[in-house]
């Protein structure tokens, strides 16, 4: 039970850091991408602050035989960058682009009643249900 409050605490604190730095706001992250036109590069530093936290804290922790709370690591070991992660990365950048939102920001976008964020979460699932039945297919 433990581990449940700690990662509904996380989770929780991850929620209002997007809302506060405005990942939570379409306009804002549409605007940030919009390099061409009404560009807004307050998000810079939103992006920057996350990677030179991960750059500093990954480095230190993964020294640990294992996580405060669980027996391993678990960390990705394919280091390709194979056609699945181009269609991948391509479909997630699109998605971002058009709506504005990408999954962490359209999940703390529930909490804020935000509905463009209900429509996200149900494509987001809709990705997930045709990524199983396209895998299974071909396999």
């Amino acid at each position: 039970m433990k581990l449940i409050g700690l990662a509904l605490l996380s989770g929780i604190l991850f929620g209002i850091g997007l809302a506060l730095s405005q990942m939570t706001n379409p306009g804002k992250v549409l605007n940030f991408l919009d390099i061409a036109g009404n560009w807004d590069p307050s998000l810079i530093f939103v992006m920057l602050g996350a990677l030179a936290v991960t750059f500093i804290f990954f480095r230190v922790i993964l020294k640990r035989p294992a996580p405060l709370f669980d027996s391993k690591f678990y960390l990705s070991t394919k280091k390709d960058i194979d056609k699945p992660l181009i269609i991948g990365a391509t479909i997630f950048g699109a998605g971002w682009g058009i709506s504005g939102y990408c999954p962490g920001p359209s999940i703390a976008g529930l909490g804020l009643g935000n509905f463009e964020a209900v429509i996200m979460v149900v494509f987001i699932y809709l990705g997930f249900i045709a990524h199983r039945f396209i895998m299974n297919k071909t396999a």
